[in-house]
């Protein structure tokens, strides 16, 4: 997987502010009980790991060059 330098730092933002604001969202759903709150944060959680993955991946691949 080959990113560009925009991508991958856009990539990397959106995986280390997502995870702080998760945190956040988790504790209104549960303080709160919003509908479908739980299937939002897993949702949330779930590509926020997505990206960071991609991340790594590109980052390793970068340095292999």
């Amino acid at each position: 997987m080959n990113l560009t330098n925009q991508q991958y730092d856009t990539l990397k933002t959106i995986a280390l502010i997502i995870t702080p604001i998760l945190a956040f969202l988790a504790s209104l759903v549960s303080i709160w009980n919003f509908p479908y709150g739980e299937q939002i944060i897993a949702t949330l959680t779930a590509l926020d790991t997505l990206f960071g993955a991609i991340v790594v991946i590109a980052n390793k691949k970068y340095k292999e060059k």
